[in-house]
């Protein structure tokens, strides 16, 4: 059997590593450009009158997100830079090689037997994600190949990813495109 690098994404933006969703949040905010403003809508004065909206756009990708439904800039920063994160996990990629690929530290603290163990809503859910989503698309999109290269279960890596709308969307195009029959999911 002859070598066959591994699969890139034409459709994903790649980068060099580390994957921006894995960077701690003041590195993260260096390579990003960050601005405020205002926002119509429901929450009365305060929101229509002062900049609570943020907006984030990750520079070396052009990727955007933004947080306008609180009423503290503070806490639109944090919803803005979690969206952020997720957006960064689904449609950045890095080079994760089928034959060279070794577990990033928080992936091994995560892993417990062929279970990851990470909520949607947990802080380090992006960042696994993308190491996930990494790895599934170097397989060119096989899920029970990368489940075996992260040291998975097939349905436990299936369950990783259907936790988000839009890293469903994503991986079903990419399966689609492979020929591959979509993800089961409920």
């Amino acid at each position: 059997m002859s070598y066959r690098p591994p699969f890139i994404d034409p459709h994903a933006k790649l980068v060099d590593g580390p994957h921006p969703a894995q960077l701690d949040e003041a590195t993260l905010l260096r390579a990003c450009t960050l601005s405020t403003g205002r926002v119509s809508g429901p929450g009365g004065q305060h929101r229509n009158r002062v900049e609570t909206a943020v907006f984030i756009t990750h520079a070396a990708t052009g990727i955007e997100a933004q947080g306008t439904e609180r009423r503290s800039q503070v806490e639109n920063r944090r919803v803005a830079l979690r969206r952020l994160r997720l957006r960064l996990a689904i449609h950045v990629r890095t080079l994760a090689t089928r034959d060279g690929y070794a577990p990033t530290a928080l992936w091994t603290s995560r892993l417990r037997g062929t279970t990851i163990q990470v909520s949607a809503t947990h802080h380090d859910y992006p960042a696994i994600l993308a190491e996930a989503l990494d790895v599934l698309v170097a397989h060119h999109f096989d899920h029970a190949r990368a489940a075996v290269a992260l040291g998975l279960t097939a349905s436990q890596l299936a369950k990783l990813i259907l936790r988000e709308k839009d890293a469903i969307a994503y991986i079903a195009r990419g399966r689609a495109e492979a020929g591959l029959r979509p993800l089961r999911h409920n």
